[in-house]
């Protein structure tokens, strides 16, 4: 059964971040032998004087593939361990949907990029989980992180938006790598430029510092941008900065 998992304002500037926390209740579901979980993204969601937030204002969603019999057990032990592992003054919201059993999938991608543009409140996410069939709870303060709970879930199905956390392990010859070795080292669909472009296994990437994943069209992609350095010889392309990124 697969399910998306996501949780939101958890932290406070001075404590570990929410992508942590995600990452950390995805290996305790696979230890716990409840199934197997997927990569986490992160989604930025609207930054507004209205909107309380840590830093960023941006959930954490992750995929997984769950025995049945396990989701309960799933929900009761992610919303003990919000309560237990959120920081103080935060607002933790967690949402559990089970994909296929989803009343309107449309309708939570909606609100998910509704959430990108608008202000939104506790009522109407509660009010539209309750008619999709979702989890949807809050483990602390004001509990207006099931705002971008509910969110993250719609964005990471829409499969459109999204940085994956963590920084890609790509080994690079004086700094540079063909796309063919760049896909045998890490789990990508592609290379691919920011106007949409997959790029050809013999297509030589310099590769800088941190580079991140996308989720694009449902798959994760690295994304390259025109190198400006012509004296880079056979070289057209380099890994896109992590500040032209934020449009995702």
């Amino acid at each position: 059964m697969k399910i998306l998992v996501c949780i939101d304002d958890t932290d406070n500037l001075e404590s570990r971040g929410t992508g942590d926390l995600a990452t950390e209740l995805a290996e305790e579901l696979e230890k716990r032998g409840w199934g197997r979980s997927s990569f986490v993204t992160r989604h930025q969601l609207l930054v507004h004087p209205d909107v309380p937030y840590t830093s960023h204002n941006s959930s954490m969603c992750f995929e997984a593939d769950i025995d049945p019999d396990c989701l309960d057990s799933l929900i009761d032990y992610a919303g003990i361990y919000l309560q237990k592992e959120s920081a103080p003054g935060s607002d933790p919201g967690l949402c559990v949907a089970v994909v296929e059993e989803l009343a309107s999938p449309e309708a939570v991608v909606a609100f998910g990029q509704k959430a990108k543009l608008e202000v939104l409140n506790k009522a109407l996410a509660y009010d539209l989980a309750a008619e999709l069939g979702v989890h949807l709870s809050e483990h602390g303060g004001t509990g207006q992180g099931v705002v971008g709970a509910l969110a993250g879930i719609g964005l990471r199905l829409g499969g459109n938006d999204g940085r994956l956390k963590g920084w890609l392990d790509i080994r690079t010859r004086d700094g540079r790598a063909t796309v063919a070795d760049i896909l045998g080292q890490v789990p990508l669909q592609g290379v691919r430029t920011m106007d949409g472009m997959i790029l050809g296994p013999e297509q030589v990437i310099a590769v800088d510092d941190k580079p991140k994943a996308v989720l694009i069209d449902g798959g994760t992609y690295l994304m390259v941008s025109p190198l400006q350095d012509l004296a880079v010889e056979g070289v057209q392309w380099r890994t896109t900065s992590r500040h032209q990124l934020k449009k995702f």
